[in-house]
């Protein structure tokens, strides 16, 4: 499940085997690429609300077997799409040199 070492995001996918179709562009600042960026980050946002649920639920003793089996589903969704938007992510920077190597960042004067 590696994403395109173009910079741009792969789409959401649905449970199931892994696949990934082909992305409509390359350009990695580019229209698609900003929309997959945001739909990464509500992936993010609702792992987060699902944690802080989690943490609440635990130590409610009035929550039933399956309140809490349903959690852990939704949970183990989320991890899902957050593994995939950490592996899309690292693919993006691996296309970039690491830090210290490569010429300096002119645009940036507290890079040496």
């Amino acid at each position: 499940m590696n994403a395109p070492a173009t910079g741009v995001p792969c789409p959401p996918t649905r449970p199931g085997p892994p696949a990934r179709a082909p992305l409509p562009t390359r350009d990695a600042a580019g229209r698609v690429s900003r929309l997959l960026h945001r739909v990464e980050d509500v992936q993010l946002d609702a792992a987060l609300v699902l944690l802080g649920h989690a943490v609440d639920m635990v130590d409610d003793r009035r929550v039933t077997d399956d309140q809490l089996r349903y959690l852990v589903r939704r949970m183990a969704e989320a991890l899902r799409e957050v593994h995939r938007v950490a592996e899309a992510r690292g693919a993006r920077l691996s296309a970039f040199p690491p830090v210290g190597e490569g010429e300096p960042d002119e645009a940036d004067p507290a890079v040496p």
